[in-house]
């Protein structure tokens, strides 16, 4: 695939959540032609309207894509997009085909392999920042699979991100997004029992996060994530079920690797109770009110 800065592609985009809507439309807008599928239709007609078209199955999105996205739920979700007779793989022409899913380093490195059987290129592309991220085009992409590829891949990814880096092989970009997750499970679990003790000490919690914001403390968890707990606001950037997902990907590779991860151990219980609460869909900063209950 010949690719400069100005080369217009025609892209399929799989998976119009809360943050592929915008990562689609970004795409859109930078003026490639864009094929959509998503399992509810509502949530591509403002694209649509736009002049996206819509597709009734991944096959038809495949068929005529240069460059096919997904960007779906669970590893489940990626097998079924990408795998089988309906499949994406099965479907493409000589497509650059990339998952940008939080999903199974071991998945990533057989869809790798079962696309160059097919004839494409595929990448394992996660991506870090959330709601706010995707919508500024501001994410973080982590890139694994063949350095050519990324090559090809890196105009279209620059229209999503900021931070776009090649990490080595098929699997890895995942792997790196293991570590990102086991990151901002302890990040998060440090932001709530701050703003938990800001508030038990009486503290002005607005004026807290003004304090220690700019300094050693600060972090995205701290800065973003931090004035949506003191406002009450646990609506998703990032689902809970979600992160429980990450986190459950993240500990069964810990495992294998015979490693030991206490924080992101800890952070899977105390969510694993909020979503038993009926918490699952919101939003991770939701786990402050572990700290409200008095748990």
């Amino acid at each position: 695939m010949n690719v400069t800065s100005n080369t217009t592609f025609r892209i399929g985009f799989i998976g119009l959540g809360i943050m592929g809507q915008s990562m689609a439309g970004h795409l859109l807008a930078a003026g490639h032609s864009l094929a959509l599928y998503n399992r509810s239709r509502e949530k591509a007609q403002a694209l649509v309207d736009k002049g996206a078209q819509w597709c009734a199955t991944p096959a038809q999105v495949a068929a005529q894509s240069d460059i096919v996205i997904t960007m779906v739920g669970y590893p489940s979700d990626v097998e079924q997009v990408w795998l089988g007779s309906e499949g994406i793989i099965a479907n493409a022409r000589d497509a650059l085909l990339i998952d940008m899913t939080t999903s199974s380093p071991e998945l990533a490195v057989r869809l790798a392999a079962e696309a160059k059987k097919g004839g494409h290129q595929a990448l394992d592309a996660p991506v870090s920042g959330g709601d706010v991220g995707a919508r500024e085009a501001r994410l973080s992409i982590m890139v694994g699979g063949d350095a050519a590829a990324y090559q090809a891949a890196l105009p279209v990814l620059r229209l999503l991100g900021t931070n776009v880096v090649h990490v080595g092989a098929a699997g890895a970009g995942q792997h790196t997004k293991m570590s990102n997750q086991i990151v901002i499970a302890s990040t998060i679990m440090g932001v709530c029992e701050g703003l938990a003790y800001a508030r038990a000490a009486g503290l002005d919690e607005t004026v807290l996060l003004q304090a220690i914001g700019g300094g050693a403390a600060g972090s995205f968890q701290l800065n973003v994530m931090g004035p949506r707990i003191v406002k009450g606001d646990f609506a998703p950037g990032f689902f809970i079920e979600h992160f429980l997902k990450d986190l459950g990907i993240a500990l069964a590779e810990a495992e294998r690797m015979k490693l030991a991860l206490p924080g992101a151990s800890l952070a899977q219980r105390l969510y694993t109770e909020l979503s038993e609460r009926g918490l699952s869909r919101q939003g991770t900063q939701a786990l402050f009110q572990h700290y409200l209950a008095g748990a």
